[in-house]
């Protein structure tokens, strides 16, 4: 297990690094398009949220949420994601929505910085914006 520290200017320079933020956007798309169509479906895209457990707990306390609850949770957040209503998620409209969302993380983390635990082999977006920064820190000025 680690830890990392971030703030909203960290996760920031990381949607701003536009080489880095594509890379690892388009490495988490071809992760998640699971038979490999170059599209995410509805299906893979509902298993890529259920497989980050956001809707388990609440500060610690198990949700309970029906079926029908989740099954609309999640169309509507495929719904945002397919900006131009086909039915699938191109890369394209994967990575805007994913800019729109670490955008609005930074905006609302802004100068506080959080302190994050993280589990071996973990790569989420703000993992890799703290990475991204300790790299830059670690490279001798000229």
């Amino acid at each position: 297990m680690g830890v990392v520290i971030i703030d909203g200017t960290t996760v920031r320079a990381f949607v701003s690094d536009e080489e880095e933020f594509k890379k690892s956007v388009d490495e988490r798309f071809q992760a998640l398009d699971i038979n490999k169509d170059g599209v995410l479906s509805r299906s893979e895209l509902r298993k890529a949220f259920e497989s980050m457990r956001l809707l388990e707990t609440h500060f610690g306390v198990d949700v309970t949420s029906t079926p029908e609850q989740l099954t609309q949770l999640y169309d509507s957040i495929f719904d945002k994601f397919d900006l131009d209503s086909s039915g699938t998620v191109d890369v394209e409209e994967f990575r805007s929505e994913l800019k729109k969302i670490l955008l609005a993380i930074a905006d609302g983390l802004g100068s506080s910085p959080i302190q994050m635990a993280l589990e071996d082999g973990d790569h989420n977006f703000l993992k890799q914006a703290a990475d991204l920064e300790a790299s830059k820190l670690s490279q001798p000025s000229t």
